[in-house]
């Protein structure tokens, strides 16, 4: 990937107009009648974040709050509707020529923030910077699969794989592979997009302003003139935030906070059940090199504890792969139990019977990777492992997760597309902070890519059956719960909506629509 992919937004909030919107953002931070009205009058958004984004690189992946701001400066190809089926985007047709050719023709006039047009040449030239010998594009290795993008006409291209894939479709709808510039045009320090929000200003560590892209290419979108996006890393913080109706929306909601939001009739909340929490370990070095020890850990954990502690109910034990309906009732689906004999008798076989100590580590916002990492703790303790956590904050942990600074690792996310082979992103690939650090297998990269390439669902489903029973062998991750993930705003707030299970981080999406009346 070129230096200007990776290049940060560092001159983005400079000069008086930067100054301008830093003095706003003081105002609107301090609450009370008169700034809300003030924000209403202005058409600004106000939108509270679990995390203020370590970056907002258009390729990487840091989180869910990232994601909120990318969304609104970059597209894909294709996108999700609000049932979660997928739609064109900036392809105005996306047709499948054979199992292994997409032909696609780009929405006429479409265009970059800095105003160049956007051409079917710039969908080549981000694949290519994608799939770079030196990319660190989080999807790299899950796009790895296309030969090449054959330029047809101005807006019409074709995109050749090197087999079959099944769930390719879901990648070009990716929000970490949206289409960039050819000629490498900037906005304020990022590459252009051709989202319906341009990047403004960015308070570095507190928050970042987009405003309103005018040759955005949905007719009367984005609803309004601004979006602010603010960081909030206590998250008691940001529900008071948005109890005061000093925010009109915040993600992550906490689900301690969930009851009280929900009877607040001033306020509305959004819910699904869809992402998942899990453990990563580091198999190139320390304790868990060792698959034995690893599925001990997985017998140990009483998950039902993880759902109280962590989620205050608003969730479920998960006992294997988190596989998306109809893959989720597979003859190996609930592969793990709680079973502490059979957890120390892996110990045993793997000669450490008398217990080891080893460090976990989590976050301490978002709280819930924390209140696991505590479940974890004390359960481990019952098979003689002593655990203790590192608890850095977020863009600490992303960066600590990214090196395999660490035995083994609290981590929660959802599947990166609804389709079982969204798993491929962490039971395969290179290293990254969502995956065990050093893992790697054939059996399991063999299996993976026979699911993506077969189009018969009963034999889909019996390869991800093996799937499942191999990923128990080998133990790469310890699936923990499923759990409920809201979003919550003010009753005058229009327009959002969450998005189905395994998408609602997706659904920022929808702040191209939404309004505050």
């Amino acid at each position: 990937m070129t230096s200007d992919i990776h290049d940060e937004a560092r001159h983005a909030a400079i000069g008086r107009r930067a100054m301008l919107l830093g003095a706003a953002g003081g105002i609107l931070l301090a609450g009370g009648a008169p700034a809300r009205i003030a924000a209403a009058a202005n058409g600004l958004l106000r939108v509270g974040l679990v995390n203020f984004p370590p970056n907002i690189r258009p390729l990487e992946n840091t989180g869910s709050s990232q994601a909120a701001v990318k969304m609104m400066i970059y597209r894909s190809l294709l996108s999700y509707d609000h049932a979660g089926q997928l739609r064109n985007e900036m392809a105005e047709l996306w047709e499948a020529e054979s199992p292994s050719a997409y032909r696609f023709r780009l929405r006429p006039g479409l265009r970059f923030h800095d105003g160049e047009p956007v051409t079917a040449e710039d969908v080549r030239f981000t694949l290519t910077e994608i799939l770079a010998e030196n990319s660190t594009a989080y999807m790299k290795p899950f796009l790895s699969v296309v030969e090449k993008v054959e330029v047809l006409g101005p807006l019409e291209g074709r995109i050749l794989l090197k087999e079959p894939s099944i769930p390719f479709p879901h990648l070009m709808a990716s929000y970490h592979a949206p289409i960039l510039s050819a000629k490498k045009g900037q906005v304020n320090g990022l590459p252009a997009g051709t989202g319906p929000f341009k990047l403004a200003a960015i308070e570095r560590g507190s928050a970042i302003e987009v405003e309103r892209f005018e040759g955005f290419y949905k007719p009367g979108l984005p609803k309004v003139a601004r979006i602010r996006f603010q960081g909030y890393t206590d998250e008691n913080l940001r529900v008071s935030a948005l109890q005061a109706g000093d925010v009109d929306v915040i993600e992550g909601v906490p689900w301690q906070s969930m009851a009280a939001i929900d009877s607040n009739p001033r306020l509305k909340m959004e819910s699904t059940v869809g992402p998942f929490m899990n453990l990563l370990f580091n198999t190139r070095t320390g304790p868990f090199t060792d698959a034995r020890v690893r599925r001990a850990v997985a017998y140990a954990i009483k998950r039902d504890e993880v759902v109280r502690a962590a989620h205050y109910g608003r969730g479920t034990p998960l006992f294997g792969l988190p596989y998306p309906a109809p893959y989720d009732d597979l003859p190996s689906a609930g592969i793990f139990s709680y079973d502490p004999a059979r957890a120390r008798q892996l110990l045993q076989e793997a000669g450490i019977g008398n217990g080891f100590a080893a460090t976990l580590l989590a976050t301490s916002s978002p709280t819930l990777h924390q209140s696991t990492a505590e479940v974890i703790q004390q359960n481990l303790k019952e098979i003689g492992i002593e655990v203790t956590l590192r608890l850095p904050e977020w863009g600490t942990r992303v960066t600590m997760g990214n090196r395999g600074q660490y035995d083994f690792a609290v981590f929660g996310t959802v599947a990166a597309w609804p389709d079982p082979d969204a798993l491929s992103v962490y039971l395969s690939g290179s290293n990254a902070y969502t995956r065990s650090h050093g893992f790697s297998s054939e059996k399991i990269d063999a299996l993976l890519q026979a699911g993506r390439q077969e189009a018969d669902p009963a034999k889909r489903r019996a390869i991800y059956d093996e799937l499942q029973k191999q990923a128990a062998e080998e133990c790469p991750i310890v699936w923990l719960t499923l759990r409920s993930q809201a979003f919550a705003m003010q009753v005058a707030v229009q327009g959002f909506r969450n998005l189905p299970g395994s998408l609602t981080f997706y659904a920022p999406v929808t702040l191209e629509e939404t309004s505050v009346s």
